[in-house]
């Protein structure tokens, strides 16, 4: 079995649960406290990539980013950054579908806490952002640990957002979804087997690894 589109498809996981975390965070602070009037459009945003189809999303990420349209040819001509089968372009499409599993947990994670807590903190003197890190955060362990790991889980399984930006370039955006597919299509189903079952072990590993976690969590707080 070739290797490597499974090394690919989990440097591709680790790196945008990486950066989704950096972005989720702020976004599920906001969405969890604000009372903006834009609040729903936002979170109806980020919470299409649940009921849209991949290769809808796909599709659109594929027209934005092409260099044919104004958006990616401002890119590729000011940035130098091409996201169209590139590496690059898998993580930023991953990033946008995989937004609502990173975000929606970290949310309810601070919705559910008592709202006195964040109050005590601002009376003692801590800003917004030391309250966020400092005090909220590490109250909500658990609920950062789920949104990591749906997000690393979810993009490991991605196959329509990944094919329609990335195509199927081997060693740059062949991942182990796509090997899998190329597999089946060419009737060798021995690899396409060895491909999936790899993917059913870690994600398995990883589920059953986060439940012990907070199972035992659970124990000490009660």
């Amino acid at each position: 079995m070739n290797w490597q589109p499974i090394i690919l498809t989990l440097e591709l996981a680790l790196i945008t649960t990486a950066l989704l975390l950096l972005v989720a965070i702020p976004l599920a602070n906001w969405l969890a406290y604000s009372k903006s009037k834009t609040k729903p459009i936002i979170e109806a945003l980020v919470s299409m990539p649940l009921v849209l189809p991949p290769t809808v999303l796909g599709f659109y990420l594929l027209i934005a980013f092409s260099p044919n349209n104004a958006f990616g040819e401002w890119l590729d001509q000011s940035l130098g950054l091409r996201l169209i089968f590139s590496f690059e372009g898998l993580v930023f499409a991953s990033m946008i579908y995989s937004l609502p599993f990173m975000v929606q947990p970290i949310q309810a994670g601070l919705t559910a806490l008592p709202s006195n807590m964040k109050e005590s903190s601002y009376v003692l003197g801590y800003s917004k952002t030391t309250t966020l890190f400092k005090v909220l955060l590490p109250n909500i362990k658990a609920s950062l640990l789920s949104g990591i790991v749906l997000a690393f889980a979810h993009t490991i399984g991605e196959f329509g957002v990944v094919l329609m930006i990335g195509g199927n370039i081997p060693g740059v955006t062949k991942v182990a979804s796509i090997a899998i597919y190329d597999e089946v299509e060419s009737l060798n189903y021995s690899a396409a087997n060895q491909y999936a079952l790899v993917l059913l072990l870690i994600t398995f590993s990883i589920l059953v690894t986060v439940y012990i976690i907070n199972h035992r969590n659970k124990q000490r707080t009660a």
